[in-house]
This record gives C-alpha cells, structure tokens and sequence, in this order.
C-alpha cells in the first residue's frame, strides 16, 4: 500500500493507493500549510491517516516548499516520474520515513527561473509511460484576475450574477482581435467601459474580465508551445476552470483533453514505483 499526499498551501489531498494504482481511501481537508501553525505537519498528517494501514509516504506540492515541511531543491527539466523519483528527498519523521517530491525548474531561452511544485505530480499522472516535462512556462493569470476584481477600479463595476458564457465569449474574441488597436494592458481598461455605455451589465464583466484574461493566456501559450506540439492539449485542473480553457481553446479550433481526476494521485504513484517503493522491488 502506499500514502500518497498531495499537500498545497490550502489543502491537504491524501490517498490510500493499492500497488496497482486504485484509490482505496482518501482523505480531504483545509489543513494546508497556511494553516499549520508551529511546524505542526507531523500531527496534522497523523491525524489526517491514523486508521490507516503502515506504507511508504510520498508528498509533493507546496509542503515541500519553504513555507512547508521539508524544502526540496527544484530538479532542471526535462524530467519524468525517473528523475523525480532520484531526486525524492527522505525525511526521517517519528511516524516513518516520508519522501518529498522535488520541484521543477525551467529556465527557458531567456534564462529567467520558472518553478511549480505539486503541478509536475500532476503532469507525470497525465504523461504516458516514459514522458519528461521538456519545458514549461507559467501565467499568472488567476492571480491577475483576482486582484483586478478585489483591488483595482476594474472591480467597482463588478456585481455577482450567474455565469455568463456570452460575455465570457466576447472576452477571449476582444482578446484575439488583431484589429483593435493596443495590447492587454490597454484592452483590460474596456471591462469598465463596456459596463459605463451599459454595453455590458455589472453582472456580465467578471465572466468578460476572465475571458480576456484566458485569452491573453491560450494565445501566448499556444504560440510557445507549438512547435513539436502534440494535436490536442491537455487540460489539468479543477472541473469549473477546465471548463473555460476547453471552451477558449475550442473558440481557436484546437482540440483539447481533460485529465481525468485525483491524476496528482496517479502521478504519486507513477513516481513511487520508478523509486522502487512499491511493485516488484520495492
């Protein structure tokens, strides 16, 4: 058997996985790192799995970062369940030996770090046997989008009403439209505009602000990831968000793929065995 825990900052994700793969437990809870208080990680866990059988422990995410339990080195890319699985980092607990993922680093061509810690778990779920992360690249595009609506003017034009798919639909085509002149930081300005000429309800410019947002995402990713790119992209993450990259991507006639659920669990997994902690030579 093995526990695998995917530990982020908000939540912490356990499984209880048999050497096969299937899921035979899991346990759910805000017990994040945030809000662990006085290195508390050890009784937090054990509390999370006490009727749990005894197995190898393997945790990524944010756990392993600095605000975490142990910090892990980021491992250079490219980088598969193999490498990750050299690179585990053995921490000696009173409940046993946990092993931490490391995260990864990519410098790209312009040699400016990009790091993920918990996403390459994911990614080494959805890979196929013998797949390495060659490279990636990070937006920040969540976290641009809950500033502008809780911090900037933008927001004051903001009110809560139901998912609007049209306004989110003439988000990505005003993020697309070579024709109008001047780029993101100018073309944001028009979520407020649009709702001044009432040509946008206040209800609307949230969905619209995150259709430009996406947009502005899809398109610089995909003009970074094409060359060599597989026919459809696949799309990792919660179900609602999914949702919009499947539907911004659809809206450019590319084809694209949900990984199926728990794949950070699928991904622990893959990594336990290419360390020898479970299957024939563990």
């Amino acid at each position: 058997m093995l526990i695998a825990l995917d530990w982020g900052l908000t939540r912490l994700r356990a499984y209880l996985m048999d050497d096969g793969g299937a899921i035979v437990e899991r346990h759910e809870s805000e017990a994040g790192v945030l809000s662990i208080a006085d290195g508390g990680f050890e009784a937090a866990l054990t509390s999370a799995i006490a009727d749990w059988p005894e197995g190898p422990i393997v945790a990524s995410g944010m756990i392993t970062s600095r605000q975490g339990w142990v910090e892990t080195e980021y491992l250079a890319c490219p980088a598969g369940a193999g490498e990750i699985a050299a690179a585990l980092t053995v921490h000696k607990a009173a409940m046993g030996p946990i092993h931490f993922a490391p995260g990864l680093v990519d410098r790209g061509a312009g040699g400016v770090p990009d790091v993920m810690r918990g996403e390459e778990t994911q990614i080494a779920g959805a890979l196929a046997a013998g797949g390495r992360v060659q490279g990636f690249a990070t937006f920040m595009t969540g976290e641009v989008y809950a500033v502008l609506c809780r911090h900037s003017i933008l927001g004051r034009m903001m009110a809560e009403g139901p998912e609007d798919a049209e306004a989110f639909l003439r988000g990505l085509d005003d993020a697309w439209n070579e024709a109008r002149a001047g780029g993101l930081l100018h073309r944001l300005f028009g979520t407020r505009t649009l709702a001044l000429f009432e040509e946008l309800a206040e209800t609307q410019t949230a969905d619209y602000l995150s259709g430009l947002l996406i947009g502005q995402e899809v398109a610089e990713g995909l003009a970074m990831g094409r060359a060599g790119a597989a026919s459809a992209v696949t799309i990792v993450g919660a179900a609602d968000l999914a949702a919009r990259y499947e539907t911004a991507l659809a809206h450019r006639g590319v084809e694209a793929v949900r990984a199926p659920a728990d794949i950070a669990a699928a991904g622990l997994h893959a990594i336990a065995r290419a360390a020898g902690l479970i299957g024939e030579t563990a």
